[in-house]
């Protein structure tokens, strides 16, 4: 009987989180909703799914002692640093040699570790439907999310009709892919929301062993000779020492997915936030009747749409005639910005001295 495991990608370093992020306790690591992090939520939705002896972390160096001291109930040969960045392809494949070592009959599902999702039971089931696609399919699967607005910051896949490959009795069809988009003008996006068959690449991925080291020996060599030696090795934790940082860094849409033979979409019915900015959190934040957001005591006079967010609940904030900013004060910094600039403030960082990143 094939197991199913479960690969969470814990290894990004979410710099727009600055300055409450850091290298080595990047967003996925923060409690940013005053209940526990998002990797926390990320391994507690699995429960009932996937056993915690199948799931897998992997990260960096630099964040290993983080993660395992999150990911405490997990096994700690479960969690692994790449010893070097390369993007996500070879980060995947990592995770597939892991995997093949242990049951090369697996079913694998590929998930980021910096999203929220709150609808456990929809999540159970897209993910069941998916994972029984994978297995009777030869499929390679995604999981798109229902765009509510055009957002030019997101990857899209176009989805096309019900696939025939689809296993009877599911609750959530999959759908053939057509074409997986990068990441859009807003013009363009606005388009893609009009026609209404495009969908947001979540970078969820659900595969068995067999069919992935096929697709990739067919489409990347590179990865698929780098599993194969993970899957044959005596010391794994040598030959990724060895191997891993001299493959090509790319993404996993590009080496993989963009290519493969035959890729199906599964929309997903579940509440889903990529907590991309401090504009995401807000919407989780207490509301003054000024329309500020604030996890801390505010006093606000002539002030209005700002987000205040203080690493200590208890810091009293005043805010006197300033308008839409973003404020967030930790025990040795304190970002003053224009909500405007959310995204920005990734840049900030590199000007930052190195104690402070």
């Amino acid at each position: 009987m094939s197991q199913t495991f479960a690969l969470i990608l814990a290894g990004g370093s979410g710099t727009r989180f600055w300055p409450l992020s850091r290298d080595a306790k990047p967003k996925q690591l923060l409690d940013l909703f005053g209940d526990t992090t998002l990797l926390n939520k990320t391994i507690s939705r699995l429960e009932g799914l996937i056993p915690k002896e199948n799931i897998l972390i992997l990260t960096n160096q630099l964040q290993l002692e983080a993660v395992r001291e999150v990911a405490h109930e997990l096994p700690a040969e479960n969690i692994f640093a790449e010893p070097a960045k390369r993007d996500t392809a070879p980060a995947v494949a990592l995770g597939v040699g892991l995997v093949a070592a242990r049951d090369p009959q697996a079913t694998m599902v590929i998930l980021p570790a910096d999203q929220l999702i709150s609808d456990i039971e929809n999540f159970h089931s897209v993910l069941s439907d998916a994972i029984t696609t994978a297995q009777q399919s030869n499929s390679l699967v995604t999981i798109g999310i229902k765009p509510t607005w055009p957002c030019p910051s997101f990857g899209y896949v176009e989805r096309g009709g019900v696939s025939p490959l689809a296993p009877s009795g599911l609750k959530n069809v999959p759908h053939e892919v057509t074409c997986f988009r990068e990441k859009p003008a807003p013009e363009l996006a606005a388009q893609f929301l009009e026609q209404g068959n495009f969908a947001w690449n979540a970078g969820m991925f659900i595969w068995s062993i067999a069919t992935v080291i096929k697709e990739l020996t067919t489409h990347n060599p590179e990865l698929a000779n780098f599993i194969s030696e993970l899957q044959n090795s005596d010391d794994i934790n040598k030959t990724v020492a060895e191997k891993f940082d001299k493959l090509t860094p790319t993404s996993i849409d590009y080496a993989l997915m963009e290519k493969a033979t035959s890729v199906l979409n599964i929309e997903a019915n579940f509440d889903w936030d990529d907590v991309g900015s401090w504009i995401s959190v807000s919407k989780y934040l207490d509301s003054t009747e000024s329309n500020n957001k604030t996890n801390s005591p505010l006093v606000e006079i002539d002030s209005s749409n700002n987000i205040v967010f203080t690493e200590s609940k208890n810091t009293q904030v005043a805010l006197l005639g300033v308008d839409d900013l973003i404020v967030v004060q930790t025990a040795d910094s304190i970002l003053v910005a224009h909500r405007d600039k959310a995204d920005d403030i990734k840049k900030i960082v590199t000007k930052l001295p190195k104690e402070l990143t």
